[in-house]
């Protein structure tokens, strides 16, 4: 029987040193399971003293967020993207206003054409072009607007019926 527990021990391991090390074995697992009680108490008196402080764990959570995004606010990666959508933001900026130009441009170069050539203003307006153009406007403006909540009427710009204007000029 000796013989069968001598052959369970690691090679060079003699019976003494074996229940040494049980021995030692038991003794801290005995002090890691303390030490989870002693662990378990305080955090059992922590969350009492949060308690009366008014500190929720919600609270905590606020605070690690506001933490955490002044982290990301101060990172160079942020920092460098917020610059590049800056930059972007300004360009198109830029170009909105350069197609407006562009746009202001064209409608006064049609209406020069049309005095220089005759062509009343009633005869440009009916044409297919500036209907069209005329459209595509008034729908943007009606998206954009919106109907008044004011009680006045605001027509489609594709209604056939116009709204009769009342305005002195």
């Amino acid at each position: 029987m000796v013989l069968a527990a001598v052959n369970t021990l690691p090679p060079g391991l003699t019976e003494e040193e074996a229940e040494e090390i049980r021995s030692e074995l038991v003794k801290v697992e005995e002090e890691i399971s303390t030490l989870r009680q002693v662990l378990l108490a305080k955090e059992k008196h922590s969350a009492e003293l949060k308690r009366k402080l008014g500190l929720s764990p919600l609270n905590e959570l606020k605070q690690n967020l506001t933490k955490g995004w002044q982290d990301v606010q101060t990172s160079n990666a942020y920092k460098k993207t917020q610059e590049t959508l800056s930059v972007a933001g300004q360009k198109t900026t830029a170009a909105f206003s350069t197609m407006g130009t562009a746009l202001s441009r064209k409608l006064g170069d049609m209406s020069n054409y049309s005095i220089r050539h005759s062509i009343s203003m009633p005869a440009m307006r009916n044409s297919p072009t500036f209907k069209s153009f005329e459209d595509k406007v008034g729908n943007m403006k009606y998206k954009v607007v919106g109907a008044r909540g004011n009680g006045e009427a605001v027509q489609s710009p594709t209604d056939t019926n116009p709204v009769q204007d009342n305005a002195p000029f």
